[in-house]
């Protein structure tokens, strides 16, 4: 029998609007293979599928919101949040505080990347959701 992760959240959470992925894995740490990301889904779909399928196999399986975020702030922001949840369940809050200082300097990056291949621009809002709506169109086909 495998194992199921999700988030518990209140009755009215936003997130459980969202679209939910599922990420199927390797239960036991010394099996090494790619895991296997399903969906998006509904929360109860998701769910359902992921209980099913570990249920007779040795997998873990991560039910979680998918995040349509539509700008690097957002995504940014998303990011901290999480990091600052770790710190604060693992009690390290001070170090994560000292680190968001050291952090707070302009975001400007370079154009290429360490292959000297041309950074891609960042998409834009409008670009972001259009992409939701073929993608949507792509899933329903």
């Amino acid at each position: 029998m495998g194992a199921l992760v999700t988030l518990e959240l209140p009755a009215g959470s936003p997130q459980l609007d969202l679209p939910w992925i599922i990420t199927f894995g390797p239960l036991d740490d010394e099996e090494e293979w790619e895991p296997v990301v399903c969906g998006p889904y509904e929360r109860a779909h998701a769910l359902a599928l992921a209980q099913h399928v570990v249920a007779d196999e040795d997998l873990m399986a991560v039910v979680e919101p998918l995040l349509p975020a539509t700008s690097i702030e957002q995504i940014r922001g998303e990011i901290s949040v999480a990091q600052r949840l770790a710190a604060e369940a693992a009690d390290e809050i001070d170090d994560v505080l000292d680190d968001d200082a050291e952090d707070e300097h302009d975001h400007d990056h370079d154009h290429e990347d360490e292959d000297g291949h041309a950074a891609l621009e960042p998409p834009t809002e409008a670009e972001l959701k259009a992409a939701f709506a073929r993608i949507s169109a792509r899933l329903t086909a």
